[in-house]
């Protein structure tokens, strides 16, 4: 036992006393010394998991690297080379389907994590964990927001509002570079420091420690609230516009004594918008549902009751953060009309079926012409 002990080393107890009995094995018992500033003091007053927890993980999280796999490659698959999807407002679908295979790229070493029971690779292997997971997350929130950002141009302002190609391609790189600074703080170290969570198997910027607490509430605010303030104001707005639209439309209406003022195609074109436009609230949902967690864990961590984060708590979080980018790209598959017919043709197996929404807008603009002459 003296060997685990270091003069200048925290260390992790390999047995401590508990409920009167002596627990073999605390967490963090398995790391070597010069690897010890990996797990926070905070863990190793708890057990080490047992297998079957590790097992478990590893098998939730091939699962959803299968998941995400093939539903984020249909997504860059088909969005990439069908020229009806080629628009700059589904270039941000492509784009968060980078992101999501980004995340996508940290699942393979947490399952190799979990059959060993500890973090492969030591710093080296947790710095590289988490900066995919800063990377992936903080992308994927901003990215949300240019989304709804783009889905209240289009639908507020159909004819002079859209994004052109450039603009995208701009807002895409601004996607990139958003999400650096707080990931490039930590690992280099300048800035916060990523280490083990949890079971120890994953890796996330330091949360624990009080001289992090600056930190942590400002990559809170840069990588949660105001992706969600940005979010939530557009989709206001764009909710506001579409009211205020429709009910310009029938108050004229009325006094022109007809049913409508808006022809067949123009209604079947603003369908569609309108069903992308719940498509993107839908995946903002998801991105609310996944990522609250994991900002109430953290600032617990930071400013609250610690004694609350169990090894098990924390990691229920990180895996609903994985979930959602293997959810997004289903997401689409199953509402977006476009991607949709587009999987019909391509995939037909899937048992896709899906009226194109260019040719039914072109048949009503037909009937509507035929019934005026």
């Amino acid at each position: 036992m003296a060997d685990n002990y270091t003069d200048n080393e925290p260390i992790a107890f390999p047995y401590k006393m508990v409920s009167g009995e002596i627990q073999n094995h605390m967490l963090g018992w398995n790391v070597p010394p010069e690897h010890q500033h990996l797990v926070h003091e905070h863990w190793r007053q708890f057990p080490d998991v047992d297998k079957s927890s590790h097992y478990m993980l590893a098998m939730i999280y091939t699962i959803l690297s299968v998941s995400s796999l093939t539903g984020n490659g249909l997504v860059i698959w088909i969005f990439s080379t069908s020229k009806s999807l080629r628009s700059p407002s589904n270039m941000f679908v492509v784009n968060l389907a980078l992101f999501d295979i980004t995340m996508l790229c940290e699942m393979p070493h947490l399952i190799l994590n979990s059959f060993s029971q500890r973090m492969i690779g030591y710093e080296l292997g947790c710095d590289i964990y988490a900066t995919l997971g800063s990377l992936s997350g903080i992308g994927a929130a901003i990215t949300n927001a240019v989304i709804a950002f783009d889905r209240y141009k289009t639908i507020s302002s159909p004819i002079d509002g859209r994004i052109n190609r450039t603009q995208a391609t701009l807002l895409v790189i601004f996607t990139w570079l958003y999400a650096l600074p707080f990931t490039v703080f930590p690992l280099t170290k300048a800035w916060g420091r990523f280490v083990t969570e949890g079971f120890l198997t994953t890796c996330s910027f330091d949360f624990l420690s009080d001289d992090m607490r600056t930190f942590v509430l400002c990559i809170s605010i840069w990588s949660y609230v105001i992706p969600m303030g940005l979010i939530c104001t557009f989709y206001l707005k764009l909710f506001i516009a579409v009211r205020h639209h429709e009910s310009m439309l029938k108050e004229q209406a009325k006094k022109m004594n007809v049913k409508s003022l808006a022809s067949n195609k123009e209604d079947a074109g603003k369908s569609v918008e309108i069903r992308i436009a719940k498509v993107a609230f839908t995946i903002f949902f998801l991105f609310i549902c996944s990522w609250t967690p994991y900002g109430i864990v953290a600032m617990i961590g930071a400013f609250g009751d610690r004694s609350l984060l169990t090894p098990v708590v924390t990691m229920i979080p990180a895996v609903c953060c994985k979930a959602v980018s293997c959810i997004d790209p289903w997401v689409y598959a199953i509402n977006h009309p476009r991607f949709r017919v587009e999987l019909e043709k391509r995939v037909p197996w899937l048992g896709v079926r899906e009226p194109d929404p260019d040719s039914k807008s072109t048949n009503g603009s037909t009937a509507t012409n035929s019934a005026e002459a």
